[in-house]
């Protein structure tokens, strides 16, 4: 008994636990239905409720008050003995009822054990005593529908039904039998629908809330990402020409203000892709950033050398390859100390390789730190990875430093060779 107090206690406590996490997810779904009723807009889901416990099934033990009122009248043979058999029932019909509504501890064995000897005791206090005491039998298919739900439970409330029916004619009135058989098999069933459909109910809602966790989560990784890999090649342009610019003011007023003009082009661009990267459009263009590249790395004073051969590619393609671009060419301006950059892609029959080589000093470029994606090197490889395609980087067998890109080609339509793009130095 001592045993069986703590563990209502436990479930008394777990059951309170619960019921503070819903008032707060209560008092959140509030907030945000006043919130979408401002706007003018349909809350996104309705009010789920409190969540469901044994004690939802606790007012069901009144169908047992005939018998107790038969102990009370003295209408019991043996009373002693019925009264610990109707002590003995509610506790084990508490204890599995509780255990039902946390899917580990229901598929536990001991709550099988436990469902077990309320089908014995109730077989026994049946046998011994009739009438009222017929009406465990519901009791205990309100127990069996709560803690056995899956393949089992079908053929168990039949078998539980046929089996009461049988036992309830044979100690009583078969005219009676048929209502306890049908009252056993209803209570059987419609419990384990209503707390199967409960329990589905509440895990899609729980799904729904951590795919939308997972949908902000990666937008913020998305923009995070195109931010730095945006800024950090415009910014390190618009240093490479603002350092020129002031080099050349001195000797020739003319050069510089075209680099202060290519300043202003690659600001208000800048302003333009941050835009779209914000509004999750931008599709960039590979010949765009080759375009770019051979501005910022002349103004750097490193020479570009580019190689263009094969098939058109798609605009997905072009976009990934235009994102390495930027970011290997913004590392040879920021790191690598070099004269000359060559940029060189090449397709085959099923794959596209994009190369960066320069003849710096091939000291490798830092990746960010485990556990932070979207920047640099990093970022590129995750965005490779996940289009079915790779990134390599490392120092280059004859100097220099090397950056690899490959993915998988995907062409638009069959087109010519492409020639060398004349190098403009």
């Amino acid at each position: 008994m001592r045993c069986q107090a703590r563990a209502w206690q436990a479930a008394r406590l777990e059951w309170k636990a619960d019921l503070e996490r819903w008032k707060a997810e209560n008092e959140r779904f509030k907030a945000a239905s006043r919130d979408a009723r401002k706007r003018g807009e349909t809350p996104a889901v309705s009010d789920p409720g409190p969540p469901p416990t044994g004690f939802a099934l606790l007012p069901w033990l009144l169908m047992g008050m005939g018998a107790f009122a038969n102990l009370l009248q003295g209408r019991t043979p043996d009373p002693l003995v019925g009264g610990l058999g109707l002590f003995a029932f509610n506790t084990l019909y508490i204890y599995v009822t509780f255990r039902s509504f946390d899917r580990a501890r229901r598929e536990e064995p001991r709550t099988r054990v436990a469902l077990l000897l309320m089908g014995l005791l109730t077989t026994g206090l049946a046998v011994g005593y009739g009438g009222n005491w017929l009406m465990f039998f519901p009791l205990l298919g309100l127990a069996t529908g709560a803690a056995l739900r899956g393949p089992w439970l079908g053929r168990s409330g039949i078998l539980l039904a046929v089996y009461a029916a049988a036992l309830s004619g044979v100690r009583g009135d078969w005219s009676d039998a048929t209502n306890i058989g049908y009252a056993t098999f209803l209570s059987t069933m419609v419990t384990a629908a209503i707390l199967g459909l409960s329990e589905a109910v509440r895990e899609l809602r729980a799904a729904r809330e951590e795919l939308a966790r997972r949908a902000v989560e990666e937008e913020r990784a998305r923009f995070s990402r195109d931010l730095h890999d945006l800024l950090g090649h415009t910014l390190s342009v618009i240093v490479v020409k603002s350092e020129a610019a002031r080099r050349l003011a001195p000797r020739d007023m003319d050069a510089a203000l075209g680099q202060i003009t290519d300043i202003e082009s690659v600001g208000r661009q800048a302003l333009t892709e941050i835009r779209e990267a914000v509004t999750g459009y931008r599709e960039g263009s590979l010949a765009t950033e080759l375009d770019r590249a051979r501005s910022a790395l002349t103004a750097a004073g490193v020479e570009p050398v580019f190689r263009r051969s094969g098939t058109a590619l798609a605009p997905q393609t072009e976009a990934l390859l235009g994102w390495v671009v930027r970011e290997a060419v913004t590392n040879v301006i920021r790191h690598s100390d070099a004269g000359r950059c060559e940029i060189a892609v090449t397709g085959t029959a099923e794959r596209v390789r994009l190369t960066v080589t320069d003849d710096g000093s091939g000291t490798p470029v830092s990746r960010s730190a485990p556990g932070i994606g979207g920047t640099g090197l990093t970022g590129l490889t995750e965005r490779l990875a996940a289009a079915g395609g790779s990134l390599t980087a490392g120092p280059a067998p004859r100097g220099g430093f090397t950056v690899t890109a490959e993915l998988p080609l995907v062409a638009q339509e069959p087109a010519a060779a492409r020639p060398t793009a004349p190098d403009p130095s």
